[in-house]
Parts: C-alpha cells; sequence; structure tokens
C-alpha cells in the first residue's frame, strides 16, 4: 500500500460524483483497466499536488494500492482506502493568505487595498468579517490591482496578466518558491490532521 492524498467534496463525495459518500476506514475495490482521468481511484503524492484536482475542502489522507499508472500530480490505484479526513477550508484559506503576503512583499506593492484584502480575509477566517466585507475588500483589490496597469495598457495588461503571473511564479519565484508553497501547505496540514483542528 502507499500513502497519497486526495480532496472530496464537502459532501464527501468524489469529484466525479457516480459513487456514494466516503466514510472514514472505508476500503473500495475496483477491477478492470484502469485509466488515468477516467477510471480507478485517483490520488496525489501530496496535497499541493492534490489542490489541482480538489472539488472540495475534504482533506483526505488515503492508502492505495501500488499505481498502476501515474503522472508527476496524479495517481490511479484499483483500491483506495480512506485513512482520515479533516475539513481543510480554514487552512486552506489561511495558506493562501500566506501566499498572497509572500507576493505582495516580493513585488513590493504598497497599495493598502491589497494588503488590506488579504487582512479582511484573514478576519473572515476567524468569523470576524462578513462575506460582504470580505467580497468589497477583493473588489478594492482588484480596482488597485487595475489602476496601476494603467489606463492606456489595460487592455493589453488584462490579456497579459495571467501569463505574467504565472511566467513570475514559474521564473522569477522559481523552485524555490513553489517548494516553500508545498512545504508550507504540509505543515499546515500535518497541524490540522493532528492538532485536531
Amino acid at each position: 500500500m502507499v500513502r497519497a492524498y486526495k480532496f472530496l467534496r464537502n459532501d464527501m463525495i468524489s469529484g466525479s460524483g457516480v459513487e456514494p459518500a466516503w466514510k472514514i476506514g472505508e476500503k473500495r475495490h475496483i477491477k478492470g483497466k484502469l485509466e488515468l482521468c477516467q477510471r480507478g481511484y485517483h490520488s496525489s503524492p501530496s496535497f499541493y499536488d492534490a489542490l489541482n484536482f480538489a472539488q472540495g475542502n475534504m482533506a483526505c489522507i488515503v492508502e492505495v494500492t501500488r499505481p498502476q499508472h501515474k503522472q508527476a500530480d496524479k495517481y490511479v490505484s484499483s483500491s483506495c482506502t480512506i485513512v482520515s479526513c479533516k475539513d481543510a477550508e480554514k487552512v486552506l484559506r489561511a495558506w493562501v493568505c500566506d501566499c498572497a503576503e509572500r507576493a505582495l512583499k516580493k513585488a513590493k506593492v504598497t497599495d493598502e487595498r491589497s494588503w488590506n484584502a488579504i487582512k479582511v480575509a484573514r478576519l473572515f477566517n476567524e468569523g470576524k468579517a462578513t462575506k460582504e466585507e470580505l467580497y468589497a475588500a477583493r473588489a478594492a483589490a482588484w480596482a488597485a490591482a487595475w489602476a496601476a496597469a494603467g489606463a492606456a495598457a489595460r487592455d493589453a495588461a488584462w490579456a497579459a496578466a495571467w501569463d505574467a503571473a504565472w511566467a513570475a511564479a514559474g521564473d522569477a519565484a522559481g523552485d524555490a518558491e513553489i517548494q516553500w508553497q508545498r512545504n508550507h501547505l504540509q505543515e499546515l496540514m500535518v497541524e490540522l490532521f493532528e492538532g485536531g483542528k
């Protein structure tokens, strides 16, 4: 057996939604040919990788039979057991805030609207801000980013913004930043599962 990770929807149903809800300790088997993204029990080598396929907040530690097919961020196996499962919504929000703060620091962003969006998101995560306050702070942060692009360059900036962001993440931030994100998420998840939060 191999230890792996996956996210289930909040109702404990897998992303495909064709099977009944999972239960902790339950083991399921499938016979026949397995195929990535098509047939079999899917999991990932880390929670970070599993985020690529998450359709809910239920973070699961699983044991799977030796994967018959795998890619860098995904396995497919003939059996899967849910070892443990926790609602990771608050942990994921905290992780996103931590990643956003690092990005703003590296980009030397000084507009308070961007920083305030993170502050309000953290307050919302603690139950100290409303959804309306969260949405307003997010809208203000987008307005700040939009204004920073400059009126003449807005059309080009909008189209290029995502490409630039991904290029920056892959090149400027490089492997070290991605590794920090991986490690930080793993630390938060370990705390969630071992601390019983």
